[in-house]
């Protein structure tokens, strides 16, 4: 039915991280320290997706070679992105230099400009969705080798990267406000919508036959009486609902708000992830 495969989960953690790295960098107004730490971490789930192949024998030569040129894209991009750090954010110089321009209205305080090269070409954040798109293409030799009906593996494998992807990076980039304070919440609260959005496709396809409803009518044994089954649907309930909980935080106008919806997607990440390697673990029975 399915397959739960070490290299395949890292490299959808990888390709889905990396995704949506592109949509929160394309709105230029998160610092580039945070596509520095991202890239950083989906670089090393790359290679280990090819390592976590070699250690399992599950070979797959189009995954192998996708996992490595997902990493060599995203390390291209790293260096890019460090080469031209000193012509700064667009989006975010801008809002910086308006709420300077409004507290120097206030108090008559100016307050020196911060020094860059006038002449530095930006980072062109279209540079980050070339690692993603090919991770889909590994993704899609993924899909051949965990086995299954050919549409529902692909779909489950591209849903399940992109719902991993999308949780992690919004917890990731919680925790990035304690470092750019000024951060609007949008970046954030998009993050959150997409996560919402892809909840329940997440949970409907790993509800397509044969799949969950199976376990909880016994046709496939959990090997736990059921248990695991339920186990799962709660961990798929409570990610929605701490996705629903997590948009609330965030029309709190209170900063503090900001780091509540943080510590909620904490959570909602252990349950996404329960979502989605529960089932994958149960219908590989």
């Amino acid at each position: 039915m399915i397959r739960l495969d070490g290299a395949t989960v890292l490299l959808q953690w990888a390709v889905g991280g990396l995704l949506f790295l592109w949509v929160t960098g394309r709105r230029r107004e998160v610092g580039l320290g945070y596509g520095w730490l991202l890239r950083g971490v989906y670089i090393v789930m790359a290679l280990g997706a090819v390592a976590a192949g070699e250690v399992t024998g599950r070979h797959s030569a189009g995954r192998t070679v996708c996992a490595l040129m997902v990493a060599a894209a995203a390390a291209v991009a790293q260096c890019v992105s460090i080469g031209r750090r000193r012509a700064g954010v667009s989006g975010q110089r801008a809002i910086a230099e308006r709420r300077t321009a409004r507290v120097a209205a206030m108090t008559g305080i100016e307050r020196a400009a911060v020094a860059r090269d006038e002449d530095a070409a930006e980072f062109p954040p279209g540079l980050d969705l070339v690692a993603p798109v090919i991770g889909a293409i590994g993704l899609l030799f993924a899909a051949h080798v965990d086995g299954g009906p050919a549409t529902l593996a692909i779909v489950r494998t591209l849903v399940g990267a992109a719902f991993l992807g999308a949780v992690t990076d919004a917890m990731l980039l919680g925790h990035w406000y304690l470092v750019q304070p000024g951060l609007s919440r949008a970046p954030l609260l998009e993050l959150v919508n997409w996560t919402t959005l892809l909840c329940p496709l997440e949970i409907a396809v790993m509800l397509w036959p044969t799949g969950m409803v199976s376990v909880w009518t016994g046709a496939v044994n959990d090997g736990w009486g059921g248990t695991l089954g339920w186990f799962w649907a709660a961990c798929a309930v409570t990610t929605f609902v701490l996705c629903l909980v997590t948009r609330k935080a965030l029309e709190e106008r209170s900063y503090s708000a900001v780091m509540a919806a943080t510590g909620l997607l904490y959570l909602a990440i252990l349950t996404a992830f329960g979502t989605d390697l529960v089932a994958r673990a149960v219908l590989t029975r």
